[in-house]
């Protein structure tokens, strides 16, 4: 098996888990999910015992202390700190210029929960192996209900044992079609997981979005290292046009293939998902944070509080979060909106 080296993506601000997340500390930072946050949790998934190189994380500077304090010291790893946002096509190939070209890059967002750590390593084992046949390999993601949140990988013809060629990237589809992909069965979710070799991801990015490889290999060749940190230039960088790794690549090339993966993943995408990821008791409600919370006839509610003490009567599928001297309250049809509260968009 080829050694992997995980590049962990990290950015965004988290702002529909508001006010828990923020854009000071966002959800990578964050232990949503049991003792570790999500970050360190990404890392953990990929230990040198395992078969990974250290690890390449891509931030940016706000967020730069969080990844080193959770990084900690781990030999050889590198955090690229990218001058300025530019999506995912961009930051994949910085790490991508910073690796020997044979290298197996495996790209995890550091915002996601894996249940089944186990599962996640098999699946990374097959992705690599056909990234080693110079395939393009995204995880496709067992899909367990028609979600219409999520970007969908239509399975094509076996490669081998455990992969298959990508028929179709499938944007997000309407209600009535993720129904239909469901039933169907040969549709999974895109988790925006992928692994390549570096000298073939560099080529098709090269021959798809030729400015988006041209301007990051520049602003590469003139940044500048210090100590684990690698800063690209930044008057370069900011050139780059921001586009996502799928738009750039992966819906373009012709080597894209994809591998299932069943490993009870989650995006945390908003209060909804931290939700359903979390224990739950026998009326489906579930608490955490280090404040006290009683509930009577309640079900399917979350409270999360980081102090005050909550106390609940009668109500079913809500969320109660407190943090500080913010309150938010919202049905579960309603966790998409935090996003555009005024206290999340405006911090």
């Amino acid at each position: 098996m080829p050694t992997i080296v995980p590049v962990i993506l990290c950015g965004g601000s988290g702002t529909r888990l508001w006010p828990r997340s923020r854009a000071a500390m966002p959800k990578p930072f964050l232990p949503l999910v049991g003792d570790s946050t999500l970050f360190e949790a990404a890392l953990g998934r990929c230990p040198t015992e395992g078969g990974f190189a250290p690890p390449v994380v891509v931030t940016g500077h706000k967020h730069l202390a969080h990844v080193e304090a959770q990084l900690g010291a781990v030999a050889g790893a590198q955090v690229i700190v990218e001058p300025s946002a530019r999506n995912t096509a961009a930051a994949i190939a910085l790490a991508a210029c910073r690796l020997p070209e044979d290298a197996v890059m495996l790209v995890c967002p550091s915002d996601h929960h894996i249940g089944n750590a186990e599962a996640f390593a098999v699946a990374a084992c097959a992705a690599a192996d056909l990234a080693e046949q110079g395939w393009l390999v995204s995880f496709g993601i067992e899909a367990t209900r028609p979600e219409t949140g999520f970007g969908y990988l239509k399975r094509g013809e076996a490669i081998d044992a455990t992969g298959f060629r990508t028929a179709q990237f499938v944007e997000k589809p309407d209600l009535e079609r993720a129904k239909a992909f469901l039933a169907e069965g040969i549709y999974a979710w895109n988790g925006g997981i992928f692994a390549f070799r570096v000298k073939d991801f560099l080529a098709e990015l090269s021959a798809h979005r030729p400015e988006v490889a041209a301007g990051v290999a520049e602003a590469v060749a003139k940044g500048t290292v210090d100590g684990q940190r690698f800063h690209p230039d930044a008057a370069t960088f900011a050139e780059v046009p921001s586009v996502s790794v799928d738009y750039a690549v992966m819906e373009n090339t012709q080597r894209a293939a994809m591998v299932p993966a069943d490993m009870d993943w989650s995006d945390i995408g908003n209060w909804q998902a931290l939700h359903e990821a979390l224990h739950r008791d026998e009326q489906g409600n579930s608490v955490r944070g280090s404040g006290e919370v009683e509930m009577v006839d309640c079900r399917n509610v979350l409270v999360d509080s980081d102090g005050p003490r909550v106390s609940v009567i009668g109500l079913e599928d809500v969320v109660v979060v407190v943090d500080g001297d913010d309150i938010m309250i919202t049905t579960i049809a309603g966790v998409q909106k935090v996003g555009s509260l005024s206290g999340a968009k405006n911090q």
